[in-house]
């Protein structure tokens, strides 16, 4: 790589985990072209400057990830590094998905403010936090009772509320806890019950889809199974209008016999009318397998689920 090639912009949040993740894309640049200079872009996104609001009230769509893909298609940046799972399912105009590294852990965990083993070690009543509403109808659904808090702000901010002794427990993605070097505090949640969020555990590298330059350098970092996973949960978002906000969750695996296999659930935001389904697939089609199980949970589902689906395509 010419070393008189100019720097390329990596765009993130400012948060102390899109930093990590955002480094750890850089580190693949490095590690790839040893010559290639890279610096960070930050941005502050609506969901970061408006704190004070649940995700839902915001829009869900896109609240972290809209403004750092505007830095790039503004030329302000050359690409851009997201939590996949915080990814709107429609791609932007004028944007590609372009890297997709090797997955981290997909799974949610558990840390609370005393040694527990699982979710069934947590007594009736006990306040467990969380923001999202596919973790609140899962909870919901597998241990009624609990009293659940409504929870924003980052990954360090919600682990310090349950040290502190406001919270019993928080569920959290153990990617991010991965990430900050803090995976040793959490209990994973087995993900055939507590089926995690599309994209869970992957990065997601965008860039202009008229760059080639930036095209060609990011071509060494996708981790093909991570791609294929990430492409076919994507595809079962879609299917349902999109929106990260809706209590839906997708899994996919290869399985032993090379085949591509996608369990995932959908239910109203109390946990009420959970429909869980699991297909197998060829292994060319993950976005066909990802729509097909999204079809099959809708013809399952009852009235009230699919009036959130209804209202998550509008």
């Amino acid at each position: 790589m010419p070393g008189a090639e100019p720097p390329l912009r990596l765009a993130t949040r400012a948060s102390a985990l899109a930093l990590a993740q955002t480094r750890r894309v850089a580190d693949g640049l490095r590690a790839a072209w040893p010559d290639l200079q890279v610096e960070l872009v930050t941005v502050v996104t609506e969901g970061d400057r408006r704190r004070d609001l649940p995700a839902s009230a915001l829009g869900g769509k896109g609240i972290f990830t809209a403004a750092v893909q505007q830095a790039v298609l503004d030329g302000r940046a050359d690409l851009a590094v997201h939590s996949a799972k915080d990814l709107p399912a429609a791609q932007v105009p004028g944007l590609v998905l372009a890297a997709v590294p090797e997955r981290d852990d997909p799974r949610d965990v558990l840390v609370g403010r005393y040694q527990l083993r699982g979710l069934d070690d947590l007594p009736a009543g006990a306040r467990v936090g969380t923001g999202s509403p596919r973790r609140v109808a899962l909870l919901s659904w597998l241990r009624p009772g609990l009293d659940l808090v409504p929870l924003r702000g980052n990954v360090d901010s919600r682990v310090r509320r349950v040290h502190a002794g406001e919270l019993d427990a928080v569920v959290l993605a153990a990617a991010g806890l991965h990430r900050l070097g803090l995976a040793g505090e959490a209990v994973r949640l087995d993900p055939e019950t507590f089926t995690p969020a599309p994209g869970q555990g992957c990065l997601a590298v965008e860039a202009r889809e008229d760059d080639p330059r930036t095209l060609g350098l990011l071509g060494r970092l996708t981790h093909r199974p991570s791609r294929v996973a990430l492409l076919g949960e994507r595809a079962f978002l879609r299917r349902l209008g999109g929106s990260c906000t809706l209590p839906a969750g997708a899994l996919l695996r290869r399985a032993a016999d090379g085949a591509l296999e996608v369990q995932g659930f959908l239910s109203a935001l109390d946990g009420k009318g959970l429909v869980r389904e699991r297909l197998r697939g060829p292994a060319d089609d993950p976005e066909g397998l990802g729509q097909a199980l999204a079809d099959r949970l809708l013809d399952t589902c009852g009235p009230e689920v699919r009036a959130l689906v209804e209202d998550s395509r509008r």
